[in-house]
């Protein structure tokens, strides 16, 4: 039996758990996810 996950949802959970204990940690999170996505949309 072969257990696979992708990293999405892994990520995500561990960032909502961060967000819950920190949430000063959300406005970096958010920047964060906008340069990288910014940055992909434009190399596409």
């Amino acid at each position: 039996m072969h257990f696979v996950m992708s990293a999405h949802p892994v990520i995500s959970l561990i960032a909502g758990i961060l967000i819950l204990l920190v949430p000063r940690l959300l406005r970096y999170f958010v920047a964060i996810y906008l340069i990288i996505f910014g940055i992909l949309g434009l190399v596409r």
